[in-house]
């Protein structure tokens, strides 16, 4: 009965099975031995996934199921839902990580032997690790897991860091519906390691579920922890799903402190971490501005992604709070609280890195407290990211780098930096190593000063100042370093300007050459088709999809990219499942948005990772020529018979696409013309976004004084 206590949709078939869903949906029809469902909705079924496995095995459709599939399916399906399941297996690979042969031990025998012997194993482990997992008494936390237990009351009041750890061990009734994931994700761990094993269900549970969480991209984490610097006891407050800690170095005797509002959030970070790293962990769960879990704790340093523009933050019930040390926030102004607890939460010259909105930097509102965190010498920088850098990505976010007074400054100044220009076309985020150079290079010019001998920061041009305080107090107090630094353009003059005026004269000659002549009218053509899906069962093509970061960091290729005609600028997770590489005659088509789009990569794109909501197209060059499919591919009639429509989105099912059967030279003659009209479509862009360029630079070269009117 437990294997079929998993259950699994109609496209997590097709997942098993490596087809669409249209084949699931006709298996359904035609095989009257196809399991029944067992749950879900009359759209929208579910079914076991154990006599799912066995039908498709019966039928030769399930050759070998893939160990990671088998048990992202059965971690997909629980009855208890994805986190439960997800925790139950995090607490498992935890103890294998930890002591393997108790596990060895433990599920030697039937299920019903391993779920009453494993609560007690894994208190052994999770008690050293996030402090103590029974409940009074000394009795196991009776039918609770980790997500649960961390929501306890105590949470709430808890007087020390450990009165309610965020992990506890299971209970036996949980554990025994979990057997057979349990069995699986120690099979995986045998392959990848327990780390990998969890980062890989952790990681496609997250991607299953792109809305429910936060994410904080791994490149800004970096970076965050660097300004952060070295530190032996580290929080943060609002963990999400730990990619801040993750990111630090660690270093002998560490401790990582972590909260979240979510308690299943808090419980997975916390497993996270552990399997990351030896540092021991102290998670808690709560409302960290109503009930801060580490009341006591003072810290070398505080990294926080914190919620933006909470009105309901504890504003009325928090007036008197003696974390306000620099003014109590108005209700509007909650990013400031979060500010206020990291300082309270520091030792005497720790340090802060927060993510803020950029609207922190001016309001009206929050004048009064952010002129006194500079009287003071709290706030030490404010950074500008560019847009994209983080969720919400069409917004500059800003980073505030705070210390905690030790002493009164002697010359207080802000550092400001504003990265802006490092900002790209794609949504795989901005020119990440131009940021990180940037901004560190200026932070340690400006932190490691002498200032008792005089010393003083060299301005970077429209890129980084060290402001006097004094000059920051005025009514506005506005903090924003677009306000105080040089615009790119006013510091390049109108040298700059010339230059991409020449460049735009010379595309825009090139543009008129590759104009495609007259055309001459011919008749409706009348030619056998076949289809892509067609091609790629003959062997004349191999299909692919993208989404897969692999191993070796090298650049994504986006949808975004491919609609722009860009270079790959986009990032992906790493995964253990290998990243699809593109290389020269490939083409590639995005399949959201509705759009006739192909692209065929050329040797500067060659070696990029295929990003999410890509199909690559590798063409047998003895029998297809790439010019000819990709241009076929665009025809708009060809993709809108290929489409398919959802209430909010357009998706094209690729093996559908048509294209005629012609001979090889008939395809290369047709591909010498669609790549002639690829030619003038780049130019036509190029000389776009240089026109774009002229236009924004003479608009701010005029207003600034930089260039004269003529």
């Amino acid at each position: 009965m437990q294997d079929n206590a998993t259950e699994v949709t109609a496209a997590g078939i097709a997942r098993l099975a490596g087809v669409g869903r249209a084949a699931v949906s006709n298996w359904r029809r035609r095989h009257a031995d196809f399991p029944k469902p067992v749950g879900g909705t009359e759209t929208s079924p579910s079914f076991a996934l154990a006599e799912v496995e066995a039908w498709l095995r019966e039928q030769g459709k399930l050759a070998e199921v893939p160990l990671r599939e088998r048990v992202w399916q059965q971690l997909a399906g629980h009855p208890e839902g994805p986190v439960t399941a997800l925790t139950h297996a995090g607490c498992v690979l935890l103890l294998i990580h930890a002591r393997p042969t108790v596990w060895l031990e433990v599920s030697a025998g039937t299920d019903e032997r391993l779920a009453e012997l494993l609560p007690k194993a894994l208190d052994e482990v999770l008690a050293p690790r996030f402090g103590e997992g029974r409940a009074a008494g000394g009795e196991p936390a009776s039918g609770r897991g980790a997500a649960s237990a961390a929501a306890e009351p105590a949470v709430h009041a808890a007087p020390t860091v450990n009165a309610a750890p965020a992990v506890h061990a299971p209970a036996s009734s949980q554990l025994l519906a979990s057997a057979l994931l349990l069995r699986g994700a120690a099979e995986l761990a045998a392959e990848t390691g327990a780390r990998q094993a969890f980062e890989f269900l952790l990681g496609r549970h997250l991607d299953a579920n792109p809305r429910q969480y936060t994410l904080t991209p791994a490149e800004l984490a970096g970076l965050m922890a660097d300004l952060a610097g070295p530190a032996r006891t580290l929080l943060d407050p609002a963990c999400g799903t730990g990619a801040l800690l993750r990111a630090v170095a660690p270093r002998p005797d560490q401790e990582l402190y972590v909260q979240d509002s979510a308690p299943e959030l808090a419980a997975l970070t916390a497993l996270r971490l552990a399997l990351h790293t030896p540092a021991a962990v102290h998670a808690g769960a709560g409302d960290t501005l109503r009930a801060d879990a580490h009341p006591g704790l003072r810290a070398d340093a505080v990294l926080c992604h914190p919620p933006f523009n909470e009105r309901n933050w504890g504003h009325d019930e928090l007036a008197y709070d003696p974390r306000w040390e620099y003014g109590f926030p108005a209700r509007n102004e909650s990013e400031l609280a979060w500010v206020q607890h990291a300082l309270a939460r520091l030792k005497d010259g720790g340090s802060a890195v927060l993510l803020m909105p950029p609207a922190a930097a001016s309001r009206r509102s929050g004048r009064r407290i952010r002129a006194d965190l500079l009287r003071r010498g709290a706030l030490r920088a404010v950074v500008a990211l560019p847009v994209g850098a983080a969720p919400p990505y069409n917004i500059p976010l800003h980073l505030w780098v705070l210390r905690r007074p030790d002493k009164a400054p002697a010359q207080p100044e802000l550092l400001l930096v504003d990265t802006g220009q490092y900002a790209t076309e794609g949504r795989g985020g901005p020119d990440w190593r131009a940021v990180r150079e940037s901004v560190l290079d200026a932070w340690q010019a400006y932190d490691r000063r002498p200032p008792a001998r005089g010393g003083t920061f060299e301005e970077r041009p429209s890129l980084a100042r060290a402001v006097p305080v004094i000059d920051l107090l005025d009514d506005d107090v506005d903090l924003a370093p677009a306000r105080h630094l040089p615009p790119p353009a006013a510091a390049d003059g109108a040298g700059a300007l010339t230059d991409v005026r020449e460049r735009l004269g010379e595309t825009l000659r090139l543009t008129a050459d590759l104009t495609p002549p007259p055309v001459e009218a011919g008749r409706p053509a009348r030619w056998p088709l076949t289809t892509v899906g067609e091609l790629a069962r003959g062997g004349a093509l191999v299909l692919r999809t993208g989404g897969n970061g692999g191993h070796a960091r090298v650049p994504v290729l986006t949808d975004h990219d491919v609609l722009a005609g860009t270079a790959p600028s986009g990032t992906l997770p790493e995964s253990d499942e290998e990243a699809v590489l593109t290389e020269p005659g490939d083409i590639v088509v995005p399949v959201l948005g509705g759009g006739s789009v192909a692209r065929v990569i050329d040797d500067a794109t060659a070696g990029a990772a295929l990003g999410r909501n890509l199909v690559l197209l590798r063409p047998d060059p003895a029998a297809l020529d790439p010019w000819f499919l990709a241009g076929f591919l665009r025809g708009t009639a060809n993709n809108r018979q290929a489409s398919s429509y959802a209430s909010t989105a357009t998706r094209l099912d690729v093996r559908r696409l048509q294209l005629p059967r012609l001979p090889l030279d008939e395809q290369r003659r047709y591909g010498a013309r669609f790549r002639a009209l690829d030619d003038f479509e780049r130019a036509l862009r190029h000389a776009g976004r240089l026109g774009e360029q002229l236009v924004r630079g003479m608009y701010d070269g005029l207003t600034d004084g930089t260039v004269a009117p003529g």
